[in-house]
């Protein structure tokens, strides 16, 4: 692409500590100037905030093996129109990316796709079964920065030491997932006086907070670094703060769905509401929103959990967990924690974008916005109301709970190393070099 200039825009780059109006040039894959300066195709800005591209730092692409809930190409085109430059997909696939064979296939798609950088999770444990651990340096030598078997907890503290100490060596990241399985088993909602009333067997926050307890005590013996996924209760925020006062090598996420809604969407056994960990109360959604807001928790990520009609629209026990995320995620920033003045906009795209690139070591995303530096960026009108249609998104599948919602912040445009991948909210079909 030739050079191009965004003229006018409010320029937010955590990375640097940049806020202010200006004008980005573009040339090539590059960012070739940030101030007054225009070169080549103008394009109109005004009204628009430019940003760091999106990072996602928990979704499930599917592939290999569950193409009929998503691709990576669908999922990566997502991605795009949600304002994502990268993203991070999880090991749970099949087969299973415990070793570098399936890590190299979900790369070589993402390069065909061309929607999104894509930086894959490896498997903690061969098969996700939590005894052996899987290929960790053949995956390593690959490019992973991060293990997890997401979706099954690491049950062996054993295992997961020897994991974290492994890792220790190339300065990898282990994301546990947070359950403990003895306390959940037939669990189907939060537990309290509402799964009580709705006769659903109860999922205690306890189940959460203990694993993470004892993932924060063997990262900090060990001096290994440790990402908490999905945080859903206020005991688990205070759990990482403390750690975080303590010098612990931590990092943790968020989603959307467990700082804007609560058990409370469970009454109507509406299965899109069915999440794991599950929606949990009103104190732990405001404990959440806190720990956004004082960087307790440095990242929002998505858990982007596609799943097809014919799985998800079940009776209620039947059902999988898991939502969309990736195309509102953005707006639910916006609308839920900019638009109630719980973050100011730099901390949410900080959240969405510099955090998250740094707490995975995803280079060439999440700023700074400077000369020299790859035009992964995103642009976004911070007032544009939009109403979620599941039937416009671009996902392979439908499963949201934001249907009908209406959102304030909306991507205008994508662009990943300078090429559009989103433009004038609409996504472009990238042609890439298959090899």
């Amino acid at each position: 692409m030739s050079a191009l200039t965004f003229t006018g825009a409010r320029v937010v780059d955590p990375a640097s500590g940049r806020d202010e109006r200006a004008n980005v040039a573009i040339d090539g894959e590059l960012v070739v100037a940030v101030g007054t300066e225009s070169r080549g195709m103008r394009v109109e800005a005004d009204g628009l905030v430019l940003a760091p591209g999106l990072v996602d730092l928990h979704v499930h692409l599917r592939e290999p093996g569950g193409e009929d809930a998503e691709t990576v190409a669908t999922g990566t085109a997502a991605a795009a129109a949600g304002g994502f430059t990268a993203v991070c997909p999880m090991a749970n696939t099949d087969p299973v990316a415990d070793h570098a064979g399936v890590v190299e296939q979900v790369l070589g798609l993402a390069r065909v796709a061309g929607h999104a950088d894509v930086f894959p999770v490896g498997a903690v444990t061969r098969g996700l079964a939590g005894e052996d651990l899987a290929e960790l340096g053949a995956m390593a030598a690959v490019g992973v920065r991060c293990f997890s078997d997401d979706g099954r907890p690491v049950r062996s503290a054993r295992v997961m030491r020897r994991a974290l100490e492994y890792c220790r060596t190339w300065d990898a990241i282990v994301s546990n997932h947070a359950e403990e399985a003895s306390l959940t088993d037939g669990a189907q909602m939060n537990e309290g006086e509402l799964s009580g009333l709705l006769g659903l067997a109860g999922w205690p926050h306890e189940a959460e907070e203990v694993m993470v307890a004892r993932d924060l005590i063997l990262a900090h013996g060990l001096g290994a670094r440790v990402h908490v996924p999905h945080v859903s209760t206020a005991g688990t925020v205070a759990l990482v703060r403390d750690a975080k006062a303590r010098g612990t090598r931590v990092t943790a996420e968020a989603a959307p769905h467990h700082f804007t809604l609560t058990e409370s969407r469970v009454r109507d056994f509406d299965p899109v509401h069915k999440v794991n960990p599950p929606l949990r109360g009103k104190a732990d959604v405001e404990a959440i929103r806190e720990g956004l807001a004082d960087g307790t928790i440095d990242a929002i990520a998505t858990d982007h959990a596609p799943h097809p009609p014919e799985t998800k629209e079940r009776e209620w026990t039947h059902a999988p967990c898991g939502m969309l995320g990736l195309e509102t995620a953005l707006g639910l920033a916006c609308t839920e924690l900019v638009g109630a003045g719980v973050l100011d906009l730099p901390r949410a795209v900080a959240a969405l974008s510099t955090a998250p690139a740094r707490s995975r070591d995803v280079a060439g995303h999440g700023g700074p916005i400077e000369p020299g530096a790859p035009a992964n960026l995103v642009l976004f009108d911070p007032s544009a109301r939009w109403t979620v249609d599941p039937g416009r998104l671009h996902s392979r599948s439908r499963n949201t709970p934001y249907a009908g919602r209406t959102l304030t912040g909306r991507v205008v445009h994508t662009l990943l190393r300078g090429r559009f991948t989103c433009r004038d909210g609409a996504l472009v079909e990238v042609a890439r070099d298959p090899s």
